[in-house]
């Protein structure tokens, strides 16, 4: 985004750096490092947002950090945000008691726009946590169902332990006619699951790719490797969309730290497609 779109982001806003109180009503423990938040405002009034944007969630007198919002766009209350507990601000999210007050802002970015998929397949690629910031795409997608094609989600974990959403994965492919298809890396003796990484069901995955859009989100180095294999089935680069996750401290493409060449993550994404993000993800230490 230009200086000047992004100077009139923030004018249209009301104050984007000053977060608004929200009370944690629930810390949920989905692994052994990852959990959800429950959040409700203090002042009643729900965060409206698009699948794929993100906010900043400020721990008073730790710090904050971008976290994208995994709830439904369509309930978006409460507000829930899936965290893995990685550092200190994360730790204090996820160690803190109901009714502890945390600042939110935003929301901030580009969405999945998952409704530009309409009338034809689609295809979730995602691994580990990458799996929260587009659950908010999946429930748009089961909302109206009947206005797409096939509809498969891929998804890779380190191990069976590591799996995020398990019980509602199972809950999409049995009531929403979802194709659920999952591997993780490693896996103890006897595990009857899919061993290998998430890439590797792409090529034997039941979909057009005449007529499919593609979602996918995850590390960045799974990201180039899940691009360029559904580029390899036939998916124009445009069909391909990704949800970059770089250092973002300001959401509103001030402080540069998640520059991507003539990119702000922050307010250009996070969710870009493939067609602009090629030139920029196979050049090594951009």
């Amino acid at each position: 985004m230009s200086t000047a779109a992004a100077e009139t982001r923030i004018a249209g806003a009301d104050d984007p750096m000053v977060p608004r109180r929200y009370a944690i009503t629930r810390v949920r423990q989905d692994t052994r490092d990852t959990f959800t938040l429950l959040l409700d405002p203090v002042d009643g009034d729900p965060l409206t947002f698009k699948a794929g944007q993100f906010t900043m969630l400020h721990a008073f007198g730790v710090g904050e950090v971008p976290i994208s919002i995994s709830g439904d766009p369509r309930n978006p209350a409460p507000l829930e945000h899936t965290i893995r507990n990685v550092g200190a601000v994360t730790r204090a999210l996820v160690n803190a008691h109901p009714g502890t007050e945390i600042g939110v802002r935003g929301p901030f970015g580009t969405s999945w726009d998952a409704a530009d998929a309409a009338g034809h397949d689609v295809v979730f690629v995602t691994g580990g946590i990458g799996l929260a910031p587009l659950r908010p795409a999946i429930l748009d997608v089961l909302a109206e169902r009947d206005r797409y094609g096939k509809v498969l989600l891929l998804y890779g974990s380190r191990t069976p332990d590591d799996i995020l959403y398990g019980d509602e994965m199972r809950r999409w492919a049995d009531l929403n006619d979802v194709n659920v298809q999952m591997t993780v890396d490693n896996a103890p003796y006897g595990y009857q699951g899919k061993v290998g990484f998430v890439t590797e069901l792409i090529t034997r995955a039941g979909f057009d790719p005449r007529r499919a859009w593609a979602f996918v989100c995850g590390p960045e180095v799974m990201m180039r490797s899940a691009a360029s294999a559904l580029a390899g089935r036939g998916l124009p680069a445009h069909r391909i969309r990704l949800s970059m996750e770089r250092s973002m401290k300001c959401g509103i493409g001030l402080c540069g730290h998640c520059q991507l060449r003539d990119l702000f993550i922050c307010v250009d994404g996070p969710v870009l497609d493939y067609a602009r993000l090629e030139p920029l993800m196979n050049v090594r230490e951009l």
